[in-house]
């Protein structure tokens, strides 16, 4: 009688070693669990208002952090378990070849030469390629670009667009971040700033910066913008696919661009449908 209590008593604690033990191994598995779950890297950038931008504050806001985050979401990652790595133009593929990030969400434009080095999920997003000079300049036209000081970034295809096309002379000049750009517009120290209308809308609309600048209206390309994600990665590709056409049919993506760009009246193009590149 005395071995069988002692022995139930005994299966009872085993009982709850057991439980216990489960319940510790479920949080740290979990990716999508608190405390002790998993990270996922996110590159983005962080110099570029209404799509990227690192706040004084150090949180971020943006329409691709807002895509970023929601992806993440569908991963199984919570807001707290992102940690966003800024990743330059000129380095994105790198970032994804060494793993320091599991995707890119950067204003990543679609295109052969890419498509490369990486897969792209999307796209998600069209824009396309204009100007930002100063409100009353009298460059209302490309051709208006030859001998002119055209500021781009490094690593992108903007300026080598409009050399290539409709000012061979313009005088290009190649910095390392767009605010660069936008401070040397500013100073007068070059005459426009090309990249994507959404970008440049997003620096137009700044406080600081309001009622300075304005968009040519230029439509010089189309850029489809994708999440970059490894070469060869197809299964976190699908994933990512996948959500971004949940996000666009559950009126998220809808209500994340009007956030972030609604201020500047940016006319934005509807969602593009997944896989369709527009040329």
């Amino acid at each position: 009688m005395k071995l069988r209590k002692v022995t139930a008593a005994s299966a009872a604690v085993l009982a709850l070693a057991v439980a216990a033990t489960a319940c510790g191994s479920s949080d740290s598995d979990d990716s999508g669990s608190s405390g002790g779950g998993k990270k996922i890297k996110v590159g983005i950038k962080y110099d570029q208002p209404g799509l990227g931008l690192k706040e004084p504050s150090g949180s971020f806001s943006g329409f691709d952090v807002d895509v970023a985050t929601y992806v993440a979401g569908k991963l199984g990652y919570k807001p707290s378990q992102i940690e966003f790595v800024e990743t330059k133009s000129a380095d994105r593929e790198n970032a994804l070849a060494r793993g320091d990030v599991k995707f890119i969400v950067a204003s990543y434009s679609i295109n052969d030469e890419r498509k490369q080095k990486v897969d792209f999920a999307g796209p998600y997003f069209l824009a396309h390629q204009d100007l930002l000079v100063k409100s009353g300049s009298d460059i209302s036209k490309g051709t208006d670009l030859n001998g002119k000081r055209l500021c781009s970034v490094t690593g992108s295809t903007s300026a080598q667009n409009v050399q290539k096309t409709i000012a061979p002379k313009a005088q290009l000049k190649e910095l390392s971040g767009y605010s660069e750009c936008i401070a040397g517009l500013q100073s007068g120290a070059v005459d426009a700033v090309t990249t994507d209308d959404s970008i440049l809308a997003g620096y137009a609309s700044q406080d600081k910066y309001k009622g300075q600048f304005q968009l040519a209206g230029l439509k010089l390309s189309n850029e489809n913008y994708g999440i970059g994600v490894k070469k060869g990665d197809s299964a976190t590709l699908d994933k990512i696919n996948k959500a971004l056409e949940t996000m666009v049919s559950d009126g998220t993506w809808k209500t994340d661009v009007e956030k972030n760009f609604g201020p500047s009246n940016y006319k934005y193009e509807p969602a593009p449908k997944i896989g369709q590149i527009v040329k």
